[in-house]
C-alpha cells in the first residue's frame, strides 16, 4: 500500500501541490495539516506565481474525510478539531494571494467538493462527478458549505446537501459554475492546465493578487464561521446514527 503524502514543486514559476492517500485520496488530519503548511509555504514563495492543486491516481480526486479517523472521534472537542482541519485548508486557499487551479481528474466527494470549490479555477475530466455525502453519514456539509454555495449558488448547493447518496455529473458541475471546462481525457485536461498556468506565470503577480482579493470579498469572516461549522459537525459525528452509517460505508 502506498504511503500518504503531500508533495510540492516549483518550476517556471508554477507551483504544484499533489496529495495522495491510499483510501481514494480521503483526508486524515495529518494530510489536512500538511496541505495547509504547503499552501502557506507557496503563498509566501516569490518563485511561485500560480499554484496547481492535484491528487494522485486517475479515478478519484478526493473522497473527503477519512472514515477511519471519523470512527475514532470520541468527544465534541476532538470532533471540532478534526473538522477544523478542513476549515484551515479552505481558509488557507482563499487567503493565498496566488490563483489556485484545481486539477479534478476524478470523483470528488464531501470535503473533496469543498477543495474543488475553494480553488480559483478548475479544469476537470468527464469522470469528475461530485457528491456531498455528509448527510448520509449523519452530519452535514457545514464546513465546506460556504465554499460550495459561493461557487455554484445556494439552490445547487442545497440540492447536493439534500440528495446525499447520488452523484451529479461533471457536466452538471460545469453548468453550475464549478468547472470552467471538462475534458474527455486527463491528457487533454493537463494540456489545458499547462497552457493556462504558463500564461498566468507570465502575468503580473500584483494584479493577480488584487483580482483574487476582489473576488473573495465578503469571506473575511470565514475564519470564525468555519470554526463554528466545524463544531457543528464535531457534535453530530458522535451520534449512534452517524457511527453506524460510517461503519456501514467502510464495510461495503
Amino acid at each position: 500500500m502506498q504511503e500518504s503524502y503531500v508533495k510540492y514543486s516549483i518550476e517556471n514559476n508554477i507551483g504544484r501541490i499533489k496529495f495522495l492517500t491510499p483510501q481514494h485520496n480521503s483526508l486524515p488530519a495529518k494530510i489536512l495539516s500538511q496541505l495547509v503548511e504547503t499552501i502557506d509555504r507557496l503563498a509566501n514563495d516569490h518563485a511561485c506565481k500560480v499554484i496547481i492543486l492535484e491528487s494522485a491516481g486517475d479515478k478519484t480526486f478526493c473522497a473527503g474525510a477519512s472514515f477511519d479517523e471519523l470512527l475514532l472521534i470520541e468527544n465534541e472537542e476532538k470532533g471540532a478539531e478534526f473538522f477544523s482541519g478542513f476549515a484551515r485548508v479552505i481558509n488557507s486557499m482563499r487567503q493565498c494571494p496566488k490563483f489556485i487551479i484545481g486539477r479534478i481528474q476524478g470523483k470528488a466527494i464531501g470535503g473533496g467538493v469543498g477543495l474543488a470549490c475553494s480553488c480559483d479555477y478548475c479544469y476537470a475530466t468527464i469522470h469528475a462527478d461530485i457528491k456531498l455525502s455528509e448527510l448520509a453519514v449523519g452530519i452535514g456539509p457545514f464546513v465546506v458549505g460556504p465554499s460550495v454555495e459561493r461557487k455554484i449558488g445556494t439552490t445547487a448547493a442545497y440540492e447536493l446537501a439534500i440528495d446525499a447518496n447520488n452523484f451529479r455529473s461533471a457536466q452538471w458541475a460545469k453548468e453550475k459554475g464549478l468547472f470552467a471546462e471538462i475534458f474527455e481525457t486527463i491528457e487533454f485536461m493537463d494540456q489545458a492546465i499547462d497552457k493556462l498556468t504558463a500564461m498566468l506565470a507570465a502575468s503580473s503577480p500584483e494584479a493577480m493578487k488584487e483580482i483574487k482579493k476582489v473576488f473573495w470579498k465578503g469571506t473575511e469572516h470565514w475564519n470564525d464561521l468555519l470554526k463554528e461549522r466545524a463544531a457543528m459537525s464535531g457534535r453530530l459525528i458522535l451520534s449512534q446514527e452517524s457511527k453506524k452509517a460510517i461503519a456501514a460505508f467502510k464495510n461495503k
